[in-house]
């Protein structure tokens, strides 16, 4: 879709899948199962939502990379990962190499949104796209490589150890504007050092949510995962930006939905999503 001087895509880098439970909290299982049923393990399918960001003047910015290509095959069961990674096809299809990818952005530094990040050329790991600065919040920096006993099992040091030794990170610190109209804004909760992407020209906005608000599913206010590390700061996260987003009427993305643009809408104080036609 078009927006001032951006074209911005998404599309998913694959499907991937997590206990139900944890995904919805304290939420019922009654409930949640009912929007999204669960396999015989428990699991719960997701999206691994990317977008591509492009000006026309040379930037190409890739938000989020997938899960990569470097996880075990426990590690794959584990996650009900069983198709390779389509984020290098996705960006070939637009017409967009590895090399020419100017900025990438982590919202957080999980494996799912960080794992293409890097990929193992024999015994060495190397950036996925060479050329790039990759951008996340310092706090997230130093929580990944800091992890402790309950975060450590969604930080995997090879999607961003080599970064710093190749010189290609960008840290920065709260809101950042990386290019006219394109920010970074942290959102305390899932993590510390989570951080959105919200592109906007004058009255338009498109607003990828980060995994504070990971599908449509998680609209209801006390619908918070248990990944959560901070649930309340996710709530007031929830309570300060569902209300611009429907008031302002900003095109919304998910991290874990199904890849689409739409918007939030409030009736009757129930927040729901509803898909737009991009062109």
């Amino acid at each position: 879709m078009r927006i001032g001087r951006y074209e911005v895509d998404i599309f998913s880098d694959g499907i991937f899948r997590l206990d139900g439970g944890s995904m919805f909290g304290i939420v019922p299982k009654v409930l949640w199962e009912r929007v999204k049923p669960a396999d015989e393990r428990n699991r719960v399918a997701m999206d691994m939502s990317c977008l591509l960001i492009r000006d026309g003047a040379g930037h190409a910015v890739v938000v989020e990379t997938g899960a990569g290509t470097k996880l075990t095959a426990k590690q794959r069961d584990i996650f009900g990962i069983d198709q390779p990674p389509a984020l290098l096809d996705e960006l070939g299809r637009r017409g967009v190499r590895p090399d020419e990818v100017t900025l990438v952005v982590n919202t957080h530094l999980h494996f799912d949104h960080a794992g293409g990040n890097t990929y193992r050329d024999g015994e060495r790991l190397v950036a996925t796209f060479p050329r790039a600065a990759y951008v996340f919040q310092r706090l997230e920096w130093q929580d990944a490589l800091t992890a402790n006993e309950r975060t450590r099992g969604s930080y995997f040091d090879d999607d961003y150890h080599p970064l710093e030794s190749a010189g290609r990170l960008e840290l920065v610190e709260g809101d950042a504007e990386l290019l006219p109209g394109l920010w970074v804004e942290r959102v305390s909760g899932h993590t510390r050092g989570t951080q959105t992407v919200r592109v906007t020209a004058g009255a338009d906005t498109v607003f990828f949510t980060s995994d504070f608000l990971p599908d449509r599913h998680h609209l209801p206010l006390p619908w918070i995962p248990a990944f959560d590390l901070y649930p309340l700061e996710t709530l007031d996260a929830k309570r300060s930006l569902l209300p611009r987003a429907a008031e302002e009427k900003w095109t919304v993305a998910f991290t874990h939905d199904v890849p689409r643009f739409g918007r939030v809408t409030v009736a009757d104080g129930r927040y729901r999503f509803e898909e737009i036609d991009t062109g």
